[in-house]
């Protein structure tokens, strides 16, 4: 299977105060708030739910094809995924911003000051599918993520024009959109994910009952946190999948985006609904025990090795044969 990702290209610069804000705001006078903080470290790592996807599917063999903007600061970051199984070739790049950023300052008491500086992902609904189709031989499946609003519409509208089958994804943005516009994006989805409770925001700002979403739908799938996830198809039996025990839990940032490459990989390899989510449930637990999005190795006689524990010998069988 061809699979594109669209989504938002952004890198995160996260930063640590010794101390505690509350400590250094003063009750009358926060109408005219200066403050300036002196941290202790400075980590930068890439983010952006598109690229962290791709990563994902590329340890694991995939070959993905990244669609989405970037600024003209973006040739380290593209060298990256491309060492890493990538398919840049339809990364749009901006000759005047920069790639989006966060900026966040997080305190002792885990309380955060933060900034988003949206960037070139603002031209990302300037991208055609068409061009990205014929360049890589057509696609099979696009998953449409979390991106400029504008985008993620007419990406979608794009996919049900030219008939090519399309997952819903949105996320972080569902907050932002309208329940017509919601509506319109996963209207005809293949497959629409979200976690329980984005499901249940979902159900309220499309007035749709969740009966309603499934005929719409090809699988609804919603990630349940540490119980792993569920797969629903309408008049079908529900498919329910664990997660893998944790060794650590470090940071659970981009384990979302983890569960999705490990799915789709694992749908282009042709394993089965169950079996791609047992996938994807393992390679988020990977990421969870790491510090960042795209920090994780991918061992692969590790991962077999937990793979077979949390899942079986029969599933481990047929895993690894398209794993090695």
């Amino acid at each position: 299977m061809r699979i594109a990702v669209t989504g938002s290209i952004a890198t995160d610069h996260l930063m640590t105060f010794p101390g505690r804000f509350a400590d250094q705001l003063v009750a009358d006078q926060l109408h005219t708030v200066s403050l300036s903080f002196l941290v202790d470290n400075l980590d930068i790592r890439r983010g952006g739910v598109g690229p962290n996807i791709c990563f994902g599917m590329g340890q694991l063999g995939g070959h993905p094809i990244l669609v989405g903007a970037a600024g003209y600061d973006f040739d380290e970051y593209r060298a990256w995924l491309d060492r890493h199984g990538v398919d840049t070739g339809s990364v749009r790049i901006s000759e005047v911003l920069h790639t989006a950023r966060f900026v966040c300052t997080t305190d002792k008491d885990h309380n955060q000051i933060g900034s988003f500086y949206t960037g070139a992902m603002s031209e990302a609904r300037q991208i055609e599918l068409k061009a990205v189709a014929d360049r890589v031989g057509g696609l099979d499946l696009v998953l449409i993520g979390a991106d400029d609003p504008e985008a993620m519409l007419r990406h979608t509208e794009e996919c049900k024009t030219r008939g090519i089958a399309f997952a819903a994804d949105f996320s972080q943005q569902i907050a932002r959109m309208d329940g017509a516009e919601i509506r319109t994006l996963l209207d005809g989805a293949t497959y629409l994910f979200s976690n329980e409770y984005e499901k249940g925001l979902i159900e309220s700002k499309t007035g749709w009952s969740d009966d309603e979403i499934l005929g719409r739908v090809g699988h609804r799938v919603t990630t349940l946190g540490s119980r792993g996830v569920r797969i629903e198809r309408a008049g079908e039996p529900v498919i329910e999948v664990g997660c893998p025990e944790e060794d650590a839990k470090v940071d659970p940032t981009g384990v979302g985006d983890a569960f999705r490459a490990g799915f789709l990989t694992g749908l282009s390899w042709g394993v089965g609904l169950e079996r791609a989510a047992q996938v994807g449930c393992m390679l988020a637990t990977l990421v969870i025990e790491t510090l960042g999005t795209q920090e994780y190795t991918l061992r692969r006689a590790n991962f077999m090795e937990r793979f077979v524990k949390a899942y079986g010998h029969e599933a481990g069988a047929e895993v690894q044969a398209h794993l090695a």
